[in-house]
């Protein structure tokens, strides 16, 4: 497979993972694209980048780029989604990838037809305990699946300016937090919860601090969530089988399993991946999909996703500057 060249659209702590990720395979960025250019030029310096652009749009005309990585906040990227897919690049954008549905079906729409890979960076579709855990519940080890039970609380200082409280940075618990909860349960479920009923707690600022979600599909598998960014919660995810149930802890980048059979008690601990390694695994699942040889990245997961939290604010009547026109 050839080597592909990465440039980084943000550069910030994840950006930083990502250069790190590379540099674990002996490889680095190609280029870095910021708004802020002297935190681009420090950036490339502490990662030895050759390219730095003068304006951040530079990135898109640069015919040497293959993949771009968008890590820039939430409300940015369909703006930047629009101009990378429009020039043929390779895209893969950090979590939540769009504010909506609306924007993601505009992103889907142009990545189609400038044949190019789209993709959101979601940890949770490329970790190896995850695949692991799938292949063993679709050989029928656990029996039907019937509940999941999530919980995510981060304690966030009450700085309202802060990116998780404000408004004009997308901030709030579902499209930060609650996006990880939800693409959880889209691994395991059978397909896309269609019956949802949630209840919302505002930080002073008017976005989400405090959601409880409960939802349930087709195959009538149920799950609830209870997300918060100013009261800590284990990042814990429960599933419950007819034979067992998996617990698993930091989910987001989890590594090791719990699984409890119901006929005896018995626990069986599954260890698979490397946290540390949780970009290593996207890069690799990307590189892959640009390749053309197999598409792991999930992107109806991400639209399934994206519809739940689009769905879910509709009912709060949350909506963010950039939806008011």
């Amino acid at each position: 497979m050839k080597e592909y060249k990465w440039a980084t659209l943000g550069c910030g702590v994840i950006a930083n993972q990502l250069a790190q990720a590379l540099a674990a395979n002996g490889r680095k960025l190609y280029s870095v694209a910021n708004r802020t250019h002297e935190k681009a030029v420090a950036f490339a310096e502490k990662y030895g980048i050759a390219k730095v652009y003068d304006q951040i749009d530079d990135v898109f005309s640069d015919e040497d780029v293959d993949i771009i990585y968008i890590s820039t906040p939430h409300n940015t990227h369909i703006s930047y989604l629009r101009k990378a897919l429009r020039a043929g690049k390779h895209v893969l954008c950090e979590k939540s990838i769009t504010l909506n549905a609306e924007e993601l079906e505009e992103a889907v729409r142009l990545a189609e037809e400038h044949h190019v890979v789209l993709a959101e960076a979601m940890t949770i579709f490329h970790m190896p305990i995850y695949k692991e855990l799938r292949s063993r519940m679709d050989a029928g080890e656990f029996g039907e699946l019937r509940l999941l039970q999530m919980n995510f609380g981060s304690y966030k200082e009450y700085d309202m300016k802060n990116r998780f409280f404000n408004r004009n940075l997308a901030g709030g618990a579902l499209l930060d937090i609650g996006v990880y909860a939800l693409s959880f349960l889209r691994w395991f479920m059978s397909s896309k919860p269609d019956q949802i009923l949630s209840q919302v707690k505002y930080a002073p600022t008017g976005v989400d601090e405090q959601a409880s979600i409960l939802l349930k599909n087709k195959e009538e598998e149920m799950a609830t969530v209870i997300l918060s960014l100013h009261a800590k919660q284990p990042k814990r995810g429960t599933i419950s089988f007819d034979k067992a149930y998996i617990e698993l802890f930091e989910y987001p980048r989890g590594e090791e399993a719990i699984i409890t059979y119901t006929e005896d008690g018995h626990k069986e601990v599954v260890s698979a991946g490397s946290t540390d390694r949780a970009l290593e695994y996207e890069v690799a699942d990307m590189e892959v999909a640009v390749a053309g040889e197999e598409n792991r990245m999930h992107l109806d997961y991400t639209i399934d996703v994206m519809d739940m939290m689009t769905s879910i604010r509709k009912d709060w009547g949350m909506t963010y500057p950039e939806e008011e026109h």
